[in-house]
């Protein structure tokens, strides 16, 4: 692997590739469940991590992301297990890096979190950063774009942004969990947004129960 000039195998040991960026939006945990998630699943990760999402990381999770993208991918494959290049990094102007051509891009990409500046310029085709441009690359290319923004309360602006990015076929899944499977912990709120996005990536997964196909505690409850 070359990393610092942004080339990798092009490996056929995994599943699929898909692209997964992190900004500087609170709810870094999300971001890291969905990580495991998807090394679970065999899927090779190209991972694009802001420099924001570096302080969030520190602030929320206690996680200090080393600086170099081979470092940290190095990082990443320890912490989740991964096999060799299963956990990709790539720093935010390595243009000659996969995400950055239509060529070789994955067709699918999630931005969790996604900070409501990340927001405004994928809506505005605006590619300062390596992120931005991945996200235009999906776009270009008719592919799976999924932004989970964490804002409250959403501006007009945040608004407008969100629906000329939907009207244009990106899926926008606010980072807002549901209550009705009566959670227990902050890990159940995680797992609950991180479900509903393996769902929408076609993703078999079991880290949430499903309604109507399983019984809730206050089912459960009532049946006995």
């Amino acid at each position: 692997m070359n990393n610092q000039a942004g080339t990798i195998n092009n490996s056929r040991e995994f599943e699929q590739k898909i692209t997964l960026a992190i900004t500087g939006a609170s709810g870094s945990a999300y971001a890291l469940r969905l990580l495991e998630c998807l090394v679970a699943a065999n899927y090779q990760v190209f991972l694009l991590c802001s420099s924001a999402a570096r302080v969030v990381f520190d602030t929320e999770v206690g996680l200090k992301l080393p600086s170099s993208p081979d470092a940290a991918s190095q990082f990443f494959t320890e912490k989740f297990n991964a096999k060799p290049e299963q956990i990709v990094v790539f720093g935010k102007e390595q243009w000659f890096s996969p995400v950055a051509s239509g060529s070789a891009a994955p067709k699918t990409m999630v931005v969790c979190p996604c900070s409501t500046g990340t927001l405004a310029a994928i809506s505005q085709g605006m590619s300062d950063n390596l992120i931005e441009r991945a996200a235009d690359v999906v776009i270009k290319e008719r592919g799976q774009l999924i932004l989970v923004p964490r804002e409250t309360p959403f501006s007009t602006i945040h608004l407008q942004n969100m629906l000329s990015l939907s009207q244009i076929g990106v899926t926008i899944m606010p980072a807002a969990p549901g209550f009705y499977h009566q959670p227990e912990s902050i890990n159940d709120l995680i797992d609950f947004m991180v479900g509903r996005l393996l769902d929408h990536l076609n993703i078999a997964q079991s880290i949430m129960p499903r309604w109507g196909y399983q019984a809730f505690p206050s089912d459960k409850n009532k049946m006995s």
